[in-house]
């Protein structure tokens, strides 16, 4: 699992923001007020809580200008353990998590919610985020250990493509891990979301967006992430997030039109994943929302 942070919003008036495809899938434990997620090709969803699969295009999250709750990020697998749902099924989804079977209600799970919902409430009715925060290690220490068990050749293999930045030939991780390709495949499917190529690929342009926001050229960063010329990785940033580098990258930089529009809070540290827009503003597809709190590791 990656970690988790509180967010608690109130601006002047309705705010959106454009995310990039990540490695990992989001689960929002909202409080109160709902967001729109708006996903190309799927009727918008407007949710107090959110899951969000692994995704290889953006998506576009709204909000009126409040918003609390916390957001967890999960690598793949564990959301695979979470909610026991074969994760090809959430791929490029946004859904309410009290839709997807879940084992936080059962005997095992320690009983002491019912639902998704239920646990938002009871975090959202403690003092503080220092509250929040142990109530929620010790539920996904109790969720987690009632779930799924995920494979240990999945957990071994996305370390290694999440480590060489998506470039590792599928072949040989296959080989690394001791399975056909095709069975490399069958389970990434099921326990990441996406094949081990198209698991790549978002790792490639997470890294490549992490690169551009560092100064790096585009040249040097194709060279650098394994694409094969400046065009093919333009091609990639377009497809997945809807804007070209320099779009993108220049759109982070320039000064907010809006001086109350929530700060550059990056969902991933060290990473660039996301563009607040102007008040009124839609954009190409993608997700979530403008946040701030803090970052905290979870459990295991």
């Amino acid at each position: 699992m990656i970690g988790y942070r509180g967010i608690r919003l109130a601006l002047d008036g309705p705010r959106g923001r454009l995310e990039a495809p990540i490695g990992a899938a989001t689960l929002l434990l909202g409080f109160d007020q709902p967001v729109r997620v708006t996903r190309s090709g799927r009727p918008p969803a407007t949710l107090v809580s959110v899951f969000s699969g692994p995704a290889t295009t953006a998506a576009v999250g709204e909000h009126g200008g409040r918003l609390s709750g916390i957001e967890v990020l999960l690598m793949p697998w564990a959301a695979f353990t979470l909610f026991g749902t074969p994760q090809y099924e959430l791929t490029d989804r946004t859904v309410d998590p009290d839709e997807l079977p879940h084992p936080l209600g059962s005997p095992a799970g320690g009983d002491r919610w019912g639902s998704v919902g239920e646990l938002c409430a009871a975090l959202a009715a403690l003092p503080g985020w220092a509250e929040r925060f142990g109530l929620l290690d010790d539920a996904l220490a109790r969720w987690a250990g009632a779930g799924t068990p995920s494979s240990a050749r999945v957990v071994r293999a996305w370390d290694r493509l999440r480590g060489t930045g998506g470039v590792i030939p599928v072949p040989r991780l296959a080989d690394e891990v001791g399975w056909s390709v095709r069975q490399l495949e069958k389970r990434f499917r099921e326990q990441i979301g996406l094949g081990p190529k198209a698991a790549a690929r978002v790792l490639r342009l997470q890294r490549a967006r992490r690169l551009l926001a560092s100064g790096r050229s585009q040249a040097d960063t194709a060279a650098a992430c394994g694409y094969y010329d400046q065009a093919h990785l333009s091609r990639e940033f377009r497809a997945m997030t809807g804007c070209t580098p320099r779009g993108f990258t220049t759109a982070r930089t320039a000064p907010r039109a809006a001086p109350s529009a929530p700060p550059g809070d990056e969902r991933m540290a060290g990473e660039a994943t996301s563009l607040v827009l102007s008040p009124g503003r839609s954009a190409p597809p993608a997700p979530l929302f403008g946040a701030a709190g803090r970052a905290r590791p979870l459990p295991g």
